[in-house]
């Protein structure tokens, strides 16, 4: 048998060669991993609403989308409308994202029929290792910059330094205006949600 010629030719052929079966085993490896990823994501989701609508039996009985525009950047937020066994409005649980020190910081949270937060949890952020963790937990209930059970429609829940109620985590303040903003924006999103919503939800919250 003829010594394949080392040409530029039979290089390229090669490379392509190579490229078109490794596309193949990715395209397959995608396919067969994005069920289980789409699963697992959804019920990540699913018992991040749990939380932070207080725990509980509940049902997301509708999710809305809705857009606003800040400082003239389109924002979207999703809202998850929620009830008990019971078929009692329990609030939304809203997705929020806002930019911090480091990139995006995006938290989850619940809101009662009034406006009150209910639960938070962190989905996402690009922040100093460290602060992500610290986040999660300054802002729950017991802990030194507490905003669960407050209202943003009467609690100024921005930082002490700011002139608000809220204190900021040591040393970081940038994430702690970020994070109170996703707050205060979750909260507008929730107050415009769309009027023909199932639970109605539009008319429980104080403006």
């Amino acid at each position: 048998m003829k010594k394949l010629e080392s040409t530029i030719t039979n290089m390229v052929l090669v490379l392509v060669g190579v490229a078109l079966i490794t596309g193949g085993i990715l395209a397959y490896v995608n396919h067969v991993t994005e069920g289980p990823v789409k699963a697992q994501a959804e019920k990540a989701l699913a018992d991040g609403i749990k939380t932070v609508m207080g725990g509980g039996e509940l049902t997301v009985t509708k999710t809305d989308t809705v857009k606003q525009n800040i400082n003239g950047k389109e924002v979207v937020f999703v809202l998850h409308q929620t009830e008990d066994s019971r078929h009692n409005y329990l609030g939304a649980a809203v997705e929020s994202t806002t930019g911090g020190f480091g990139g995006d910081v995006k938290v989850l949270v619940g809101f009662n029929a009034e406006g009150a937060v209910l639960g938070y949890t962190i989905l996402q952020h690009a922040e100093t290792p460290g602060l992500g963790a610290k986040a999660d937990q300054w802002f729950q209930k017991g802990g030194k910059g507490d905003i669960i059970g407050k209202n943003p429609a009467t609690d100024n829940l921005t930082v002490s330094k700011d002139g608000g109620s809220v204190d900021a985590i040591t040393a970081s303040t940038i994430t702690s205006r970020a994070f109170l903003l996703a707050i205060n924006q979750a909260y507008n999103a929730y107050k415009n949600m769309p009027a023909d919503a199932d639970s109605g939800a539009t008319k429980h919250v104080e403006k």
